[in-house]
């Protein structure tokens, strides 16, 4: 039987005919957040970026550091961000709009080229807006820059595990894709053999039949080389230009060996760097070297920078405070580091710097201490609820974008965790009465600023 209709008792207008400030919970997490970030100052810092009397009209500033925001507070792409900015109103009352919106607000390509417009100056100010905003909502003080904790960890490139048969058949594929654009003619393609090799050689792997498996790696070396030889030979001056950089990665991965210095581990991110971390799981990491500070009790992040070069940890720590003083304007009074730091080299006057497992210390310094330990929860959690675990941007200028972006999600990730504190804090208070009336008023004073609606109505 057809279960009985619920009647209406009333007809709501369209959502795309009211304001979304009518429409939406202004009590709202994204909400609260929008209202404490300075769009204004980034307005007024990235304005001079554009031309005003030049070319089609710029889309708003708002919007494109809202989308990049809610990129790394959530985690996603490019594409998962605008696609899902059309579905949210929240999110699109965070990018500044006024009205509900049913088409897209860019092409993801937009985002890519704004990253490259601001560089990296420009996202250490979305960064530095983070800050402004946590100090906006107390989630950090001015007596949290005091003390940070510095530490460094691997920002892991998007690709595969770099083992020599993957990388000659890479180089293969690549061959065989600019024979087909230039239109050569080549001698023997080995497409098929390069395909039944990879994999006997992979099954050699697999059963530990490691002298079988490095005869077929040599094959897959030798038909890759004959390849790539044979493009040359054929290849006029004008396609030699065109793809000149391929042909010259290609080739330093077929003539490089094990003890080769700076060895190229991905033909399309040259930049990847193989850097060991020890762990029983992972002993050996492919990206770059990022090294944060965080504040010492709450985790906030105030500077994150991409170390290019594999430096030495203690080589890092000058230039990571240098970034600190640059975002807050502060320089900590003290840093707390882990052992790798040994031999920094920052004069004390600068900062005083703590190592692990450093003795003949006062109570206070050694409970300070034992909390260095907390960074390393701060990356886990960039990591899997962030970006920080696998970057996709390409070159070293997105491996520095793209860690300084992850700082800033993980700063708005922390303000949206103490609005929801605050907000279970007053709904706790909600029952009637005076006292609690009162209570409440002064709770959202003190910890928040502006009124929120639900409790005036407490």
């Amino acid at each position: 039987m057809k279960p009985k209709a619920k009647p209406r008792t009333h007809e709501q207008p369209l959502i795309a005919t009211m304001r979304l400030e009518l429409a939406l919970d202004m009590d709202h997490e994204m909400v609260r957040l929008a209202g404490v970030i300075p769009w204004d100052r980034l307005a007024e810092e990235f304005g001079p970026l554009y031309c005003a009397d030049n070319g089609r009209p710029a889309v708003p500033i708002r919007l494109m550091a809202g989308l990049h925001y809610l990129k790394h507070l959530k985690g996603l792409s490019d594409e998962q961000t605008v696609f899902g900015w059309v579905e949210n109103p929240y999110w699109q009352f965070f990018c500044g709009e006024e009205f509900f919106q049913h088409a897209l607000p860019i092409d993801p390509s937009q985002m890519t080229r704004w990253r490259q417009r601001i560089g990296e100056d420009g996202v250490e100010r979305l960064l530095q807006a983070t800050i402004t905003a946590g100090m906006t909502t107390r989630t950090i003080t001015e007596l949290s820059l005091d003390k940070i904790i510095v530490d460094t960890t691997v920002q892991p490139k998007a690709v595969e595990h770099p083992t020599d048969a993957r990388q000659y058949r890479k180089v293969h594929q690549a061959m065989l894709q600019i024979a087909e654009q230039e239109g050569i003619n080549l001698r023997q393609s080995y497409r098929k053999l390069m395909g039944r090799a990879f994999q006997k050689h992979g099954g050699h792997a697999k059963a530990k039949q490691f002298n079988r498996a490095r005869k077929v790696l040599r094959s897959l070396k030798t038909m890759a080389g004959r390849v790539m030889r044979d493009v040359e030979r054929k290849m006029n001056d004008a396609a030699f230009e065109a793809h000149k950089g391929t042909m010259i990665k290609a080739e330093l991965i077929l003539t490089q060996k094990r003890t080769t210095k700076g060895k190229i581990y991905s033909l399309h991110a040259p930049e990847v760097e193989c850097i060991a971390k020890g762990k029983a799981h992972k002993p050996y990491e492919f990206g770059v070297k990022v090294s944060l500070a965080v504040t010492h009790k709450e985790g906030f992040v105030v500077g994150i920078q991409a170390c290019p070069g594999n430096p030495f940890d203690g080589h890092t720590l000058d230039g990571q405070l240098d970034q600190v003083e640059r975002i807050t304007g502060k320089v900590p009074g003290t840093t707390f580091v882990d052992r790798g730091y040994k031999g920094h080299g920052v004069p004390e006057e600068r900062s005083r710097v703590l190592i692990s497992g450093t003795r003949k210390l006062g109570y206070t310094l050694k409970r300070h201490l034992r909390r260095r330990s907390a960074v390393e929860p701060e990356i886990g959690h960039m990591k899997a609820d962030g970006l920080l675990g696998r970057n996709f941007l390409k070159g070293m200028q997105g491996d520095a974008i793209n860690a300084v972006l992850c700082g800033a999600g993980h700063n708005l990730r922390k303000i949206l965790a103490r609005i929801r504190l605050l907000c279970l804090a007053i709904w706790r208070l909600r029952p009637p009465g005076k006292v609690v009336q009162t209570l409440t008023a002064f709770l959202t004073r003190l910890v928040w600023p502006g009124p929120l609606r639900f409790a005036q109505a407490a």
